[in-house]
């Protein structure tokens, strides 16, 4: 499954539904105690920042092209989901700015952590970014 969504602030409360839907399977919350029929995966979610900090945002056409070149180490697929995010950089200046969440399902492996490091390490020199937060959690799916 080779899926890339593309959700307004509406359709978060959609993906956060479905997510919950996705945990549901768990038994227990730990990682290879799935409930029947569910298997046991890593989540991702990377949260790029659109502001580059000399100026301007990445374009739509940038971010496509980083998209179509770089997220393909992730066959099994992903999600991106359009926001607004707000943190607050090394220099203690609060930025607020477009962003992109790309939500990654993939085994546990040292194969999709290297790609996800690269993924991260590609954007932020591309891009000029101080960092590209990165949350994991254990999940139970089924497809």
């Amino acid at each position: 499954m080779n899926v890339a969504h593309r959700l307004s602030r509406a359709g978060m409360a959609g993906a956060l539904t479905t997510a919950a839907l996705m945990l549901a399977g768990c038994a227990t919350g730990q990682p290879g105690n799935c409930a029947e029929g569910f298997e046991a995966f890593e989540r991702d979610t990377l949260y790029f920042g659109r502001s580059i900090p000399t100026g301007g945002q990445v374009s739509d056409a940038d971010w496509t092209d980083f998209l179509d070149t770089r997220v393909p180490a992730f066959p099994q697929g992903f999600t991106v989901i359009d926001a607004a995010g707000q943190w607050r950089g090394a220099s203690g200046q609060v930025v607020r700015e477009p962003s992109k969440l790309v939500v990654l399902l993939h085994p546990r492996d040292a194969k999709a952590d290297a790609a996800i490091a690269a993924l991260i390490d590609t954007y932020r020199q591309r891009f000029a970014q101080e960092a590209v937060l990165q949350e994991r959690q254990a999940v139970c799916a089924r497809f």
